[in-house]
């Protein structure tokens, strides 16, 4: 089985996968970056009221290379 790695970016912090995970495919590869966006994202709601502008990102890697990157940003506009 592949071996996908997935880095995680929160505004300036990086944090490398060293140690990967063993996933059938691609498919599951994607499954497993959007929980973990859906975890990312919680954590900063409950850190901050306002976090507009505040870029997240799970960036998916296999031993040969970047495969995707799955990126998030609050966005408010102004409600009239």
């Amino acid at each position: 089985m592949p071996v996908y790695h997935f880095d995680l970016r929160d505004g300036e912090t990086f944090v490398a996968d060293d140690e990967g995970m063993e996933l059938l495919d691609i498919e599951s590869a994607q499954v497993e970056a959007v929980e973990s966006m859906s975890e990312m994202v919680k954590e900063l709601t409950l850190r901050s009221s306002k976090p507009s502008g505040h870029p997240l990102s799970v960036e998916v890697r296999d031993p040969d290379g970047s495969v995707f990157q799955l990126s998030f940003m609050f966005a408010y506009r102004q409600m009239q």
